[in-house]
């Protein structure tokens, strides 16, 4: 038991000692000037807040402050938390340490919004079901995608652009399946279209555009439209079969870059959007985008089949 106190009188000691030496603005990183917050250390000696850091090596692959290259630490993909400095932090600082941590998940919990102030990729068509591989490499699409995967959600919008707009009104939701990461910081995002939406609001968040959203959702139909419905569906699925089976050289090469013509689904009117093999029949086609879009905003399955 005396040793044990005596252990404890030191580590008193240690940190009354602490206290009169370091002030909040020792522990301030020099990027954002807040307290550190999952500080990492640099292999020339330099600690930043994991964050602030990342978002330098976006743009430059060098220390922010001395200018070092980086590449080899950025090439590794993972960051080593400075633990000495977090415990020194914990001991001091709790109280501080605590609000920076709360400051922290109520920016995440904003980021994790999936109608109000969603990233916007401002790229390509995309549709539900329908896989879309891209490649990152400007800094604010680099920095949209950790945060997607930051918070958790790992999805965005994805729309195309539009003149006199910065996108379009429609786009769909993309979930992020697999990221492989590229030595320079680049990286190949494997995604897949979820939901349809409706663009009610735009807006920016560093440097990337931002949309408060709605669903959209295929208007259901009942008794004798639904069998017309039903007919319309299969006549159209036997068309794209045949399409399939019976293309040129050309129709071959993009049933090899986007896999088979997607089975049929059982009920036509399950999903919000629709059968997912219409979706790629569209995707497929070589359809202008606008007239795309014009298939993709419309919250009709038969007018889509028609």
């Amino acid at each position: 038991p005396l040793d044990n106190e005596e252990e404890t009188a030191t580590a008193r000691g240690t940190q009354t000692c602490l206290r009169e030496l370091l002030s909040i603005s020792d522990l301030e990183c020099s990027l954002c000037i807040r307290l550190f917050f999952e500080p990492v250390t640099t292999p020339c000696g330099h600690t930043f807040c994991k964050e602030c850091l990342e978002r330098c090596l976006d743009h430059r692959p060098n220390c922010p402050l001395c200018k070092q290259s980086l590449r080899e630490y950025l090439k590794a993909g993972s960051y080593s938390p400075t633990v000495l400095l977090q415990d020194i932090m914990l001991a001091i600082f709790p109280t501080q340490l605590a609000e920076r941590r709360d400051l922290h998940r109520a920016e995440m919990a904003e980021l994790s919004n999936l109608t109000k102030n969603i990233p916007i990729f401002v790229c390509t068509m995309s549709f539900p079901g329908i896989a879309c591989p891209l490649h990152v490499f400007e800094p604010r699409y680099r920095l949209m995608i950790r945060r997607c995967q930051e918070t958790g959600t790992r999805r965005f919008g994805m729309c195309i652009y539009e003149n006199g707009k910065s996108f379009a009104d429609y786009g769909c939701m993309l979930e992020i399946r697999q990221i492989e990461l590229l030595a320079d910081g680049r990286s190949l995002v494997d995604t897949i279209g979820r939901r349809r939406f409706r663009v009610l609001r735009r807006g920016h968040r560093d440097g990337y555009n931002t949309a408060d959203i709605e669903y959209l959702e295929d208007k259901k139909v009942a008794g004798e439209e639904l069998q017309e419905l039903q007919c319309l569906h299969e006549s159209t699925y036997r068309l794209a079969q045949r399409f399939c089976e019976h293309g040129d050289l050309a129709s071959r090469y993009i049933l090899m870059q986007h896999g088979p013509l997607p089975e049929k689904e059982e009920d036509i009117q399950a999903s919000a959007d629709g059968p997912t093999w219409c979706w790629w029949l569209i995707s497929i086609l070589p359809l202008d985008p606008s007239y795309q879009l014009n298939l993709f905003s419309t919250t009709s399955l038969r007018a889509r089949l028609t």
